[in-house]
């Protein structure tokens, strides 16, 4: 995800929490991987985003070739990886008389190293975008580039070197780096169909390539912690690497780097040295709350409990701040509450769920800790807040929940209502057989709500129409030719992108990593 920012304030920080994080710092694995074949791209109305690619030559052909000016080749290294690329090279012919220049094109996908990055035109910052101009004065030479690139496919271009000599590559590898260590995963039980050990593949390699010091949103961009990807992330790590000192670490940053009036923020940095962002979202700050719940629940960790319920607790009280006199939140557009990238989706509804969603976690804490004062308050916060729900947000004739003063019926809606529990067990399942019948038109865009959607479906005994969503969703981008899971996906507009160009898009995310945790804990368990 990315953001402008919000105009947050005053960074307020716990330096005890900030020295526990960087104590909690993991250590990342490492392995040398190597390209597995040359590949062209080819233009394909059927492919994903109309491009894939096919054999070209032989692996070893680029070492047995040198090349000149405007030269190039598209080397596979037959997965994504995230990691730090070396070149070796070396000059062919009369002495090196001139600088070596190569253009150096990373992609996760076709599109990357077939599309021309000057035709970008999206408000993302072109900085995003993986290419790299390198100049080599002095042949031979071993080229360790320090940047961290997140890639499939390499794509080189000899801009240029003299009449006089070519360049011939002796080495090209990348050191891959994730805090993952792939030898704690569970094996799913014997006889899981395939198409779910595939998903389950895929979902693990997206959250190993996001584990790197913290949880990652997308190795290629933004690079950063975001507390919406990793309270999805934190659930698929719970059963499958167990790197639980990592969420930890989180959520002690989070907690450590608060914005003015104690209020956390939505993403921090690491370096130059950790730091708040000044991105502040209101679901984004309750799911602070609900991360602790999860993380509570998988590890017993009493002291990191203890220490951070204050940091959730003020979540909450902030949040209950921006109720009207009827106890609805307030839909003004000058706050941000992120749900999902629509543009014309009304955050109300949603954002009145997310705060029921969080008080409930929060009550379960405050009676966990007994604190029996606080407990007190948020029974009766959940209480009004849940009626108010009810009586102002439900439309009876609609049989939905409306959002804003043009009652908006959204999916998102009704699917943070559900999570929110705010109806009986039986009115959620026949709200969930309506959304589906009715379907209306502020649909989900995302990969992100849509792991709420299916959440959902399994929390309603809907299994087989959860597991029809798996299969039609992320089976979708596992026929797309997804070594990871991405950020944004929808079948109907292949090209669709926030961010005004698909190039720019993240094609390892870290909130689409979740079939991984759906598989491990509805489907292979039985």
């Amino acid at each position: 995800m990315s953001m402008n920012s919000g105009g947050a304030g005053i960074r307020e920080t716990n330096e005890e929490f900030v020295r526990e994080a960087q104590r909690l710092v993991p250590h990342l694995y490492e392995a040398k991987v190597y390209p597995q074949q040359v590949v062209e791209a080819v233009r394909d109305e059927q492919a994903f985003q109309g491009w894939r690619t096919q054999h070209a030559e032989d692996i070893d052909s680029w070492k047995e070739r040198s090349y000149g000016k405007d030269d190039s080749f598209i080397l596979d290294f037959g997965d994504h990886h995230v990691g730090y690329l070396t070149l070796g090279l070396k000059s062919v012919g009369s002495p090196q008389d001139a600088p070596l220049r190569l253009k150096l094109i990373f992609g996760e996908m076709p599109c990357e190293v077939a599309e021309s990055f000057d035709t970008y035109d999206g408000w993302l910052s072109r900085a995003w975008l993986q290419e790299e101009i390198v100049n080599v004065d002095v042949l031979p030479a071993v080229l360790k580039l320090p940047r961290r690139y997140c890639f499939r496919y390499l794509k080189i271009v000899v801009v240029d070197t003299s009449r006089k000599y070519t360049v011939a590559f002796t080495d090209i590898h990348c050191t891959t780096v994730t805090s993952g260590d792939v030898t704690r995963i569970p094996p799913l039980p014997e006889g899981t169909a395939e198409a779910w050990t595939t998903m389950d593949r895929i979902g693990i390699k997206t959250l190993q390539d996001c584990m790197q010091t913290v949880f990652e949103d997308g190795p290629k961009r933004d690079r950063r912690l975001w507390i919406g990807d990793l309270r999805l992330q934190a659930l698929a790590n719970y059963v499958t690497f167990g790197n639980n000192d990592l969420v930890k670490r989180c959520l002690y940053m989070f907690g450590g780097m608060t914005l003015n009036g104690g209020k956390v923020g939505a993403c921090v940095f690491e370096t130059p040295q950790p730091l708040v962002d000044d991105t502040l979202l209101y679901d984004y700050s309750l799911f602070f709350v609900a991360t602790l719940y999860d993380y509570y629940n998988a590890t017993k960790d009493r002291r990191a409990l203890e220490e951070l319920w204050p940091v959730a607790w003020r979540q909450i009280e902030t949040a209950l701040e921006r109720l009207d006199e009827r106890s609805v939140v307030r839909d003004d557009p000058s706050w941000w509450c992120f749900v999902d990238w629509h543009p014309d989706l009304n955050k109300q509804a949603p954002a009145q769920a997310v705060l029921i969603y969080a008080i409930r976690r929060g009550l379960a804490l405050a009676r966990e800790l007994g604190l029996a004062e606080q407990a007190a308050v948020l029974e009766r916060k959940l209480e009004e807040v849940t009626t108010a729900a009810k009586t102002l947000l439900w439309d009876e004739e609609k049989g939905f929940f409306v959002s804003g003063a043009d009652r908006q019926v959204s999916w998102a809606s009704q699917i943070w209502m559900v999570l929110a529990d705010v109806l009986t067990a039986e009115e959620n399942a026949a709200l969930l057989d309506r959304l589906f019948a009715e379907s209306p038109d502020i649909r989900i865009r995302t990969p992100y709500m849509y792991h709420h959607l299916v959440e959902a479906l399994f929390l309603c005994g809907k299994k087989e129409q959860a597991i029809e969503q798996l299969r039609l969703y992320w089976g979708g981008m596992v026929k797309a030719g997804a070594d990871t899971f991405f950020e944004v996906y929808q079948p109907e507009d292949e090209l669709l992108s926030p961010y005004g160009s698909h190039l720019i898009n993240s094609y390892c995310h870290a909130w689409s990593c979740t079939p991984t945790y759906f598989i491990r804990t509805y489907i292979a368990q039985g």
